[in-house]
């Protein structure tokens, strides 16, 4: 097992008003004065208060079992389901990751919410889950840089919980990695502590390949960033 463990500092994200503010619904032309003052006073402060981190570990020999669309990483056995299955089943090999932006977001989106500043809570969530998913962009890009010079490819990331892959298998996943430098915790359910962090799995291999576009193959009806996409699209 070979692992890279990163820190981003929040610029390194390139998160700006704009990009909440199509998250969060708004269309080109959309008065979004009553939002705008406070998406930029929430982003001024996530410059101050994240703590944005994030790992991979590689493992090799991993074997794929196409009865029950499941992996076996390090003798522990992945029931991965169909649709993620049919996207790493070419992997010689693959990176566990994890990534999180911080307990500060999570907690000050809570507070927000029990006060009933319901707009602000919500407004600290989406941002929250923004500098997440940015981060493990960065990850994911590092990891792709460091494969090319061995002709490997990756492909995307999956976590579990998404596409019929069963949340509680985090708990197998966390284990892979037991020098958790993101200091992310699980619960019981598997849900991540802090609740801004993302965990999951990403092929490798000659044979694999990125999609730019992958809602359409999700089957999360439901997720607030398909519906940004989609505008992308």
């Amino acid at each position: 097992m070979t692992s890279s463990t990163f820190q981003f500092d929040f610029k390194d994200l390139k998160i700006n008003s704009s990009r909440i503010e199509t998250v969060l619904g708004y269309k080109e032309g959309e008065d979004r004065e009553l939002v705008s003052g406070l998406i930029e006073e929430i982003l001024t402060e996530s410059k101050e208060i994240s703590n944005i981190k994030a790992q991979y570990a590689i493992f090799h020999g991993v074997l794929f079992d196409n009865d029950t669309k499941s992996v076996e990483i390090n003798n522990s056995s992945f029931h991965i389901k169909k649709i993620v299955f049919g996207q790493i089943k070419k992997s010689d090999s693959v990176a566990i990751f994890l990534c999180t932006a911080g307990e500060e977001i999570g907690i000050r989106s809570r507070k927000a919410m029990q006060e009933r500043d319901l707009l602000k809570g919500y407004i600290y969530d989406v941002i929250g889950s923004e500098i997440v998913e940015a981060a493990a962009d960065l990850m994911q890009a590092e990891l792709e840089k460091s494969m090319l010079g061995s002709g490997k490819k990756i492909t995307n990331r999956y976590s579990p919980g998404y596409c019929g892959w069963d949340v509680a298998e985090q708990h197998k996943l966390f284990q892979l990695i037991p020098d958790n430098f993101c200091r992310i915790r699980l619960t019981e359910s598997a849900l991540m502590d802090p609740v801004k962090s993302v965990s999951g799995i990403i092929g490798i291999g000659k044979d694999v390949k990125s999609n730019p576009y992958t809602c359409r193959i999700c089957d999360l009806k439901d997720c607030i960033y398909r519906r940004a996409k989609e505008k992308k699209a």
